[in-house]
């Protein structure tokens, strides 16, 4: 084999070599402080769409005081809702801290809004689940429904 077809072999593999340790190490980074995405808005809701459906589960009358893990690494954990967000995920500035493989740094958030409470999925990689149905916008919680990010189960209650 010409010595020129290995040299430009040699610096082909190193060269590839090098892309996936900076690929790897972007990886790495992203998880541990999260992406550098720019939020985008909601989407804009026109005048005539109907609004969104009540669950059937939501009990009038009696509004949610805190946050439990029922499943999970942290089963037994218990949060206090107040007036604000609560925001869910592998980061050290999230209010709830998970250490789970499947959630994001910054995976979900939930916020009270016109007396009930909302969660809304961050751009997880792996998604919100609302008793079995994927979060894809603000989506009202009813007491007792569980909110699953991976392998943590969430609920509120009373």
């Amino acid at each position: 084999m010409p010595e020129v077809v290995l040299a430009v072999t040699r610096i082909g593999f190193l060269a590839l070599l090098w892309v996936f340790v900076f690929v790897a190490v972007g990886v790495i980074r992203s998880d541990l402080f999260g992406n550098r995405k720019t939020r985008q808005p909601p989407p804009v809701r026109r005048a005539s769409a109907p609004p969104p459906p009540r669950p059937a589960k939501v009990k009038r009358g009696r509004t949610a005081k805190m946050l439990v893990v029922t499943e999970g690494t942290l089963a037994g954990t218990q949060i206090s809702l107040g007036a604000l967000p609560i925001t869910i995920g592998r980061a050290n500035d999230s209010t709830l801290i998970i250490t789970d493989d499947y959630a994001s740094s910054k995976h979900a958030r939930i916020s009270p809004r016109d007396g009930q409470w909302l969660v809304e999925d961050m751009g997880s990689t792996n998604g919100t689940y609302l008793d079995r149905a994927k979060v894809v916008g603000p989506t009202p919680v009813p007491l007792g429904a569980p909110i699953r990010i991976g392998k943590t189960v969430l609920e509120l209650r009373s």
